[in-house]
């Protein structure tokens, strides 16, 4: 698994939305030399590699920013109370770990709430819901938690979680959605570099995806692209509860084309090239609609005259949570792919799909 270092560095960094500084700075790292920067004034990263001709643009975003919280204030007890950023589910949340960063360095807490044992018998029954809860830092005074340990309203916080192989090829960590979008346009320009291409790539990291597309809006503008390669993860179905779906999205059996989600209908030339490319090069392709979600596909497309766009993800599951799990061939098979249509994606063919 020859991606697995960037992949454990990416997952375990800490950038929750709005707070991305640590997974741009890796992507620097990673292609100084094989890129030029840029960014945005919300600080989105823009990697530009470009190939034999100026254009077509091609715009490849995977969102820097994973799901997290921000302290909303300190209790006279030393409790930290919280805000989600980004979509959580209250029945997650409660005796994880947590990190709080702080000027002062980094405070370990965990997530708590009034205990079962005194509830009464309907409340019981009811979710504890975000509001309720708390996190506990072993601080006993809000002076303490403040002045010793420098948590401050504003501050980030994110989960307190590790990167495992389960099996042979299950990766298992936090921010796979979307650190595994980021791994793939870095690997795309990489893999590219010093070699001809029709086109110039823009890998970008967007921010605040998780909080309403806000740093692809802006990226867009700037980038004003011709192609949009949305790749993020979407939601792997091969599970209990979920044997009934149609299609079904399974871990291992390749890359997903997302035909419609909450925010955009993938542009149907661009999608007949996607599927024809993966078909030529014998690279396995699943399909699926998810209405109850978008990616920053959904801006994009909208950005200047209208850009053509289709999503390619990598069936994840549990996204949202502490742990994600996802199929390492999947990420390879996706990495194929990215590249072939890249390859293919010269002004004639670019033009042919924009005139549809």
């Amino acid at each position: 698994m020859r991606h697995l270092n960037l992949m454990r560095e990416l997952t375990l960094a800490h950038g929750p939305s709005g707070f991305e500084e640590n997974v741009k700075e890796i992507i620097k790292n990673y292609l100084a030399g094989k890129a030029e920067f840029s960014q945005d004034n919300l600080g989105s990263l823009i990697c530009k590699k470009e190939g034999t001709c100026s254009a077509p643009k091609i715009m490849i975003p995977g969102h820097m920013d994973e799901i997290g919280f921000m302290v909303n204030s300190i209790t006279k007890n030393g409790f930290i109370k919280f805000i989600p950023l980004g979509g959580w589910r209250d029945q997650v949340l409660l005796a994880q770990k947590v990190i709080i960063k702080t000027r002062k360095g980094d405070i370990t807490g965990v997530i708590g709430s009034v205990p079962p044992h005194l509830l009464s018998a309907k409340e019981k029954t009811k979710i504890v819901e975000k509001k309720e809860m708390f996190i506990d830092v072993g601080a006993q005074t809000r002076e303490e938690a403040q002045e010793k340990m420098g948590i401050l309203p504003g501050d980030p916080i994110i989960p307190d979680s590790s990167f495992h192989v389960l099996g042979e090829k299950m990766i298992m960590a936090k921010a796979i959605d979307n650190r595994i979008g980021c791994c793939l346009f870095m690997n795309v320009i990489k893999e590219l570099w010093g070699v001809p291409h029709p086109n110039t790539i823009y890998g970008v990291g967007t921010v605040q995806e998780e909080v309403g597309l806000r740093g692809a809006t802006t990226a867009a503008y700037l980038v004003a692209p011709d192609i949009c390669l949305t790749v993020d993860v979407t939601i792997a179905t091969d599970m209990p509860g979920l044997e009934k779906e149609d299609p079904e999205v399974k871990l291992g059996n390749g890359p997903v084309l997302t035909l419609a989600d909450a925010t955009v209908i993938g542009n149907r030339n661009l999608r007949n090239f996607v599927i024809d490319t993966a078909q030529k090069a014998h690279i396995p392709l699943q399909f699926n609609t998810m209405m109850g979600g978008g990616t920053d596909g959904g801006v994009i497309h909208k950005s200047g005259p209208g850009v053509p766009t289709v999503v390619i993800s990598i069936p994840t599951r549990y996204i949202h949570s502490h742990y994600s799990i996802f199929h390492y061939d999947d990420y390879e098979n996706t990495l194929r792919l990215l590249l072939q249509v890249v390859k293919g994606l010269d002004a004639p063919t670019t033009d042919k799909i924009k005139a549809g």
